[in-house]
Order: structure tokens, then sequence, then C-alpha cells
């Protein structure tokens, strides 16, 4: 994986400092740490309703000492904003074609040379939907890594991350169970976010 504004040390340094402050004054708290087993492994980030999920989640990151990478649709990567959102972390998804994603991502894990969690929206877009996409899953199961059920609510002004799960293999009781996980949890736009 190509460099990171989180493998940047004075760049990371300065915001970690400013998201610290801003998340404070901002009334926002900051749960959990990631545990050492889960230095490599696969973020669900839910509920995804606004484009305000990705400047909180990338400050959350920076609170947490993370070394996130995140996935985006391809728009978001064009002319002139390309390198800058690369350098956030970020990763550009063409929804309008079919790839080999979740083998590409599970081999970076599986490659990287220290820690790194891939972040991954389930609901695959800001829109409301009913289903949830199945990559983040499907990655996790391929890397052997665990997911970890990173949350951010809005109405209570919380986000962090809660707990490991480790897929089984029965994809229909293992998503029963991470969507109980996230149905309390509102998004920004919390008519658009359905987790159950």
């Amino acid at each position: 994986m190509q460099r990171t504004i989180f493998t940047t040390p004075v760049v990371n340094a300065l915001c970690r400092w400013l998201s610290l402050a801003y998340l404070k004054l901002a009334g926002w708290r900051v749960l959990g740490n990631l545990p050492a087993e889960a230095q490599r492994s696969v973020f669900i980030a839910a509920p995804h309703t606004s484009n305000w999920d990705l400047p909180y989640t990338l400050m959350v990151a920076f609170v947490l000492r993370l070394n996130v990478h995140w996935m985006g649709k391809a728009s978001i990567f064009r002319f002139p904003f390309g390198g800058v959102m690369r350098w956030l972390g970020g990763i550009s998804v063409d929804r309008s074609k079919a790839n080999n994603l979740v083998a590409a991502s599970a081999n970076a894990i599986c490659k990287a040379s220290g820690a790194l969690q891939l972040i991954v929206p389930p609901e695959g877009t800001r829109s409301k939907t009913r289903y949830w996409k199945t990559g983040f899953y499907h990655i996790a199961q391929s890397a052997q890594v665990p997911i970890v059920m990173a949350y951010m609510d809005y109405s209570r002004k919380v986000s962090g991350l809660g707990p490991l799960f480790y897929p089984t293999g029965d994809l229909e009781a293992d998503m029963r169970s991470i969507k109980a996980f996230y149905a309390p949890f509102k998004g920004k736009n919390a008519t658009q976010f359905q987790a159950d």
C-alpha cells in the first residue's frame, strides 16, 4: 500500500492533535481501542448516510492511532482530488465494472508489512438501502482477519470500535448478528440507515 497521511509521522501527529481538539469542542466521544489481534482487520463503517462520515471517520482514526484505508466511489478520485483522496487512505472502487476487489483487498491485507485496517461501508452508498453488500465479510474471511464493528452514532455523538467479529462461514446467521449490533445506531441522516 502507498504512503498515506496515517504513515506520515509529523503530519499524523498534528492531525491527531487537531482531531482530538475538534471532536472535544464538538461534543463527540471516541470509545474503544484496537486489540493487538486486530492490527490487520476489516472495519465495517456504519451507518454511512452522509458526506460528513468521511471527515469524522478520519478524525476518529487519528484519535485511535489507526492505519486505515477506505473504499470510495471512483468519481471522488477524479482530477484534481484523486491524489489527495489516495493520500487520505482512499481506494477507488468502480461500481460499474465487475472486478476482483475482494481478492485484491484480501491480498493487500495479507501482504501488508505492518498494521492495516480496511474500512468498508456495507451499504455501499449514502442513499437509503435495505440490503447490505457482503464484500467486507468475504474480504475478512479470505484474509483470515477479524471484522471490527466500528460505528458512528450522530444522535449521541459517539463513535468508536465495537467488538471483533470472526466470520463463521454461515453468512446469513453472521449478517443477522452483525446487523443486530448496528440496529441502535443513528446516522447523520437517520432515515437512510436500516440494519434490520
